[in-house]
């Protein structure tokens, strides 16, 4: 069964105010979609609900993956089903190595597997290897400590190599275009599509810019104001914001 993500008349609430109003979306495995909208109109509030972020409450709606609710799911049981995020701004954590930190995760996310079919050290240490040659990553980042140090840029390819490592079945990305030159934009827009061309993952993007977009090519792009997705269409939506903005959009919702 092809993996599918059904957000249902999503309501959530933080600190007593309601940022989500019934929010519905459909993600299927194999399909990129972009989710666009102004500061403030709960892009990133729906990211991490979706993956469980304890301090949101949801009061109504519901979240289903695979054909099952997962509204009762921590985020590690969440992960193991084959959802992933990239974070906006990737945390810092002093002590764990990028390569104990992908390790351990991939061993986790694949304990459902036979034992045989879990990459040895020396296996995985060359699929590091060849995903962060493909991103332009010094080998020698996969000793230093998870995202210390590194620029905004760096931390956002070292956000796109834990996708394509641990080949989720829907990947959430949270403005990974931001903080990147261009250079490192068409790096890792490379990454992306071949992470969807070799495992079939569904993409939920989330960006303020249509420019990542001219090279992950999305199939449908989401307009979010105030809480609610407001506008559904191909590309070309994309293309309407960036030479009108939001202003439109505002009036629908």
């Amino acid at each position: 069964m092809a993996s599918k993500l059904e957000i249902k008349n999503l309501h959530v609430v933080i600190d007593y105010k309601e940022i989500l109003k019934g929010l519905d979306l459909t993600v299927n495995e194999g399909e990129t979609h972009a989710i666009m909208g102004p500061n403030g109109s709960g892009k990133s509030t729906l990211a991490n609900v979706i993956m469980g972020h304890p301090k949101y409450k949801i009061t109504s709606g519901d979240i289903i993956f695979e054909g099952k609710s997962i509204l009762a799911l921590t985020p590690d049981r969440r992960a193991k089903l084959g959802l992933f995020m990239a974070f906006q701004h990737p945390l810092e954590i002093s002590g764990v190595s990028l390569a104990n930190f992908l390790r351990t995760a991939y061993k986790h996310i694949n304990t459902g597997m036979d034992e045989k079919n879990i990459a040895s050290v020396s296996e995985f240490r060359k699929l590091m290897k060849e995903k962060m040659n493909s991103l332009g990553i010094d080998e020698d980042f996969a000793k230093r400590y998870l995202n210390e140090g590194l620029s905004g840029g760096e931390k956002k390819k070292s956000e796109v190599l834990q996708a394509t490592i641990l080949r989720p079945k829907i990947a959430i990305l949270d403005e990974t275009d931001s903080g990147t030159d261009v250079d490192a934009m068409k790096t890792i827009s490379d990454s992306i599509n071949n992470l969807k061309k070799e495992s079939n993952t569904g993409i939920l993007m989330i960006t303020h810019y249509n420019r990542i977009l001219k090279n992950v090519k999305p199939d449908l792009v989401h307009i979010m104001v105030d809480g609610r997705i407001v506008k559904t269409g191909d590309a070309s939506l994309a293309d309407r914001v960036e030479s009108s903005g939001y202003n439109e959009f505002a009036v629908v919702a």
